[in-house]
């Protein structure tokens, strides 16, 4: 699952899951602009651990920026592959599906975040929301956007941005839930790179199997193409359809939308 729609979609879905159905805790009691300022960050963040990949579209998201930035994590992520994998570890790159595809790096972007706009939030908050908005369209418009066309993205990310602090500038948004919101966001990304023929790194550096960099898969049988028929056709448009439903039945748990109070969206 590894197209950047189905992985945007699958960063939303997560975040309107978790926050649906956890009504009892923090995390699904945040006000509606909280709410969409997470949504904005899992759904940029479930493309995140990609930047790994100097050649990915969502490396050239912000053009020589993003580029320059995903040749440093790639060159990064390659040293920790080679330094840390046991011999049944394959000698290959690492440089793709190494660090950034780990749960470790999802704790850290999570703290990481969290840290960043508790201390500085006037700053904090419109840049990682800006960043993460770019990454979110860029995944979203990468089957008929002009891979090329940084300045569209810009543009179209620095809009979110504006629309979405003029909407919570009477709202201090929850550092800790922007935090959560990213970390979401990164595990979307595994599950949906573990389904996949390569499976995925996520529980580096335990060892298993004599391997540090065990690629964590469901059997054969229930893998697919990247990019293939079945994520296409059924993966990606199930996933869309039940972001919006999780998603319209989170907003309906804040109070935002009081005219579907008629309808139970979440009946359990």
């Amino acid at each position: 699952m590894s197209t950047g729609p189905t992985h945007a979609m699958s960063g939303l879905l997560a975040w309107s899951a978790v926050t649906a159905i956890a009504s009892t805790h923090p995390i699904g009691q945040l006000s509606p602009q909280s709410w969409a300022v997470g949504a904005v960050l899992a759904t940029g963040a479930a493309l995140l651990p990609d930047l790994d990949h100097p050649g990915s579209t969502i490396s050239r998201t912000f053009g020589a920026l993003s580029s320059g930035l995903s040749a440093g994590i790639n060159t990064l992520s390659s040293f920790v592959y080679r330094t840390t994998r046991l011999k049944r570890d394959s000698k290959r790159d690492g440089g793709h599906r190494g660090l950034t595809h780990t749960l470790v790096f999802a704790m850290f972007a999570a703290v990481f975040t969290a840290a960043v706009i508790q201390n500085s939030q006037k700053w904090a908050l419109p840049v990682l929301m800006f960043v993460f908005a770019g990454l979110a369209v860029r995944g979203i418009m990468n089957d008929w956007c002009p891979k090329q066309d940084a300045l569209l993205i810009t543009v179209v990310s620095a809009g979110i941005t504006w629309a979405m602090i003029a909407w919570t500038a009477q709202t201090d948004a929850s550092a800790a839930a922007c935090g959560i919101a990213v970390g979401i966001g990164c595990f979307a990304h595994y599950i949906g790179d573990a389904i996949t023929e390569q499976g995925c790194p996520i529980l580096w550096p335990i060892p298993i199997m004599g391997k540090t960099w065990f690629p964590v898969a469901p059997p054969k049988i229930m893998r697919m193409k990247t990019g293939g028929v079945v994520e296409m056709a059924i993966v990606g448009p199930i996933v869309t359809i039940l972001s919006i439903w999780l998603g319209l039945a989170a907003l309906q748990g804040t109070g935002a939308l009081p005219f579907l109070d008629w309808v139970d969206l979440l009946p359990i």
